[in-house]
């Protein structure tokens, strides 16, 4: 009989640790229904199982499901309010039905998602997701109900704190938003100094972006490349020439390099750099070039309605 209990015993802890270690291998591989799935029947016989929760809760989130997730979510910070993380997905799940609704409806839940980013934050000092969701916290909301760049600003002394790299990111962007855009250079400049990462530059291209600045963000891509070496910033410097027109020779080579040495991991699909061509030969009056590349895009991605947009706009040359 002992035998016998030893055996059920470790045959259910086999069962609970492999569906688990299945359903996150399924959200590994974005098989968000079949993750639910798993810890939807899972949660029948274990309905405390804490990690399980968890799961469901991330499996709801990647799927939109807000309601659901947060369901999950706030069941674990019952379980175990001292949980830094709990609090913070819960929050997270919270703050993205928020967005998702309108401004009225989502005023009436803000007020959990700061309290949970508060909390998480306090519980654990070195929570570095938990400050960021203050940081945009803060910067995004109207001052009437609660938005502050001076708290903003707060958090991201707390970053820089625990990561150089997070904190003057996290000034660039309190200092973007607030309309001081050399104090945000400074600080994106900052971060590729001591980070040096693909984020890094993004962040900075991005901004010039943002300042209509094309030339200096094109300098900053060819900088990054020329650092880290990353396909995938041919593709952005070939962008930025196609959106605002400069460059076009640079544009158009780095694009091209961009498809010779494409693969899986440069995120962005051929077609979209095949459009930014058909951009860069319409800006140069190179009407049966243009045609050429928009039709390779929409050959590959027929549904983009951008694509189909060009099109038009390239065939009234």
């Amino acid at each position: 009989m002992i035998r016998f209990l030893c055996v059920f015993l470790m045959s259910s802890i086999c069962f609970s640790q492999n569906s688990k270690e299945k359903a996150e291998e399924f959200i590994a591989e974005k098989e968000y229904k079949n993750a639910q799935s798993e810890m939807v029947t899972f949660l029948e016989s274990n309905p405390g199982d804490k990690e399980a929760i968890e799961i469901l809760g991330d499996a709801y989130g990647h799927q939109k499901k807000w309601d659901k997730a947060i369901e999950q979510y706030k069941t674990l910070t019952e379980k175990e309010p001292k949980n830094a993380n709990y609090q913070y997905k819960y929050g997270g799940a919270l703050g993205m039905k928020a967005l998702s609704i309108s401004k009225i409806k989502a005023l009436g839940i803000i007020g959990d998602v700061k309290q949970a980013f508060l909390k998480a934050a306090e519980l654990d000092p070195n929570h570095i997701d938990a400050r960021w969701a203050l940081v945009e916290l803060y910067v995004s909301l109207p001052g009437i109900i609660g938005g502050s760049n001076s708290k903003a600003l707060k958090y991201a002394n707390e970053l820089q704190n625990l990561s150089k790299v997070d904190g003057y990111l996290a000034k660039g962007y309190v200092y973007e938003y607030d309309d001081e855009p050399e104090l945000a250079e400074k600080y994106y400049k900052l971060a590729i100094k001591v980070g040096g990462s693909v984020t890094c530059y993004e962040k900075l291209t991005n901004f010039y972006e943002e300042q209509n600045e094309p030339e200096k963000a094109i300098s900053n891509l060819e900088e990054g490349h020329e650092k880290l070496q990353r396909n995938a910033m041919h593709y952005q410097i070939g962008k930025v020439c196609a959106d605002y027109n400069v460059q076009l020779d640079k544009g158009e080579k780095c694009l091209k390099a961009y498809l010779s040495n494409h693969s899986s991991k440069d995120g962005v699909p051929k077609e979209w750099a095949y459009y930014r061509l058909a951009q860069i030969y319409k800006h140069k009056d190179n009407k049966t070039e243009a045609l050429n590349w928009i039709d390779k895009a929409i050959a590959g991605l027929p549904k983009i309605q951008v694509f189909k947009d060009e099109k038009s706009a390239i065939s009234k040359l």
